[in-house]
C-alpha cells in the first residue's frame, strides 16, 4: 500500500490539533519518562520543577491527582473532537 495513504500512527486518532500547552506538557512528560520517572507523583514533581503550565490553564501546583485530572480533561477533549470531526487531515 502507498505509504502516503496510510495515516500517521502518532496522529491517526486526533480530531483536532494539540494546543501549544498540550504539546509542552507532552514533551515534559516524555522528558520525565526518559529520565526514569514513571509514577504519577514523581512525574508531577518533574513538571513542577520544570515549571510546566497546566494545559487547562488552571493555576496551582502539580500533584499526582492534578496530573490525572489534566490527562482526563485532554483525553475527553480529544475524544469529543474525534466524535465531532472524525479523523481529519490536520496541519
Amino acid at each position: 500500500m502507498d505509504s502516503r495513504l496510510q495515516p500517521d500512527p502518532a496522529r491517526q486518532a486526533l480530531g483536532r490539533n494539540l494546543t501549544n500547552e498540550e504539546v509542552a506538557f507532552a514533551e515534559a512528560m516524555q522528558k520525565a519518562f526518559a529520565s526514569g520517572v514513571h509514577d504519577p507523583e514523581s512525574v508531577a514533581q518533574a513538571l513542577e520543577k520544570d515549571r510546566i503550565a497546566r494545559p487547562s490553564g488552571r493555576p496551582g501546583a502539580w500533584s499526582g491527582v492534578v496530573l490525572e485530572q489534566e490527562l482526563r480533561r485532554i483525553n475527553s477533549s480529544l475524544d469529543e473532537a474525534y466524535t465531532t470531526h472524525g479523523r481529519e487531515r490536520l496541519c
